[in-house]
């Protein structure tokens, strides 16, 4: 297997490539587990962000990093869009998503007590690693239908041409990878 080495916040991290379709394969950047990086990339993170009310993150890989960052924030309270309707959750506000990395149709759910939370509040959407987007404007959705104003978009990583993007906020890049190059 090929692998991708990668320079982040001082930490050096070595990334398998994974194939995810027929064209593209990626580095495998997972951050559930790595307390080092989380540490280390969400003050730089927190320097670049403006002032905001809440951080709010699709389920699960952005958590870590939106958690560490409400705790330096010293925010009290971070928002979760969740992947399943919850039984707790009353009068949830949905939304459907295609990733690159799972690959097929998804819903993400923001409970009404979120929803009202963040209403007429200042939000920074938060993830692992910016792709093609998707789920960041799923997240958007979300929080624009609960009346959130959305003053930041924020990840470790932006891949392939993400990285180009200039509404987003973020550390290192990361390309994309040919099939063709990792057989």
């Amino acid at each position: 297997m090929k692998h991708y080495e990668l320079e982040i916040a001082g930490l050096k991290r070595r990334l398998p490539i994974v194939q995810v379709s027929d064209e593209i394969a990626l580095a495998s950047f997972v951050i559930l587990g790595d307390q080092e990086l989380v540490a280390a990339a969400a003050p730089i993170i927190l320097e670049k962000l403006p002032q905001v009310d809440y951080l709010m993150t699709a389920e699960a890989k952005g958590i870590p990093l939106v958690h560490e960052l409400c705790r330096l924030l010293r925010h009290p309270y971070y928002v979760v869009a969740r992947k399943s309707l919850k039984p707790y959750m009353e009068e949830a506000v949905m939304t459907e998503v295609v990733s690159i990395t799972t690959q097929q149709k998804q819903h993400l759910y923001l409970n009404g007590s979120d929803a009202a939370l963040i209403k007429g509040k200042r939000v920074a959407l938060i993830d692992d690693v910016i792709s093609t987007g998707e789920s960041l404007n799923a997240l958007e959705r979300l929080a624009t239908e609960a009346g959130a104003q959305v003053v930041a978009r924020a990840a470790i990583l932006a891949e392939g041409f993400a990285a180009d993007r200039d509404d987003i906020l973020f550390l290192e890049e990361l390309p994309f990878f040919s099939v063709e190059g990792i057989e």
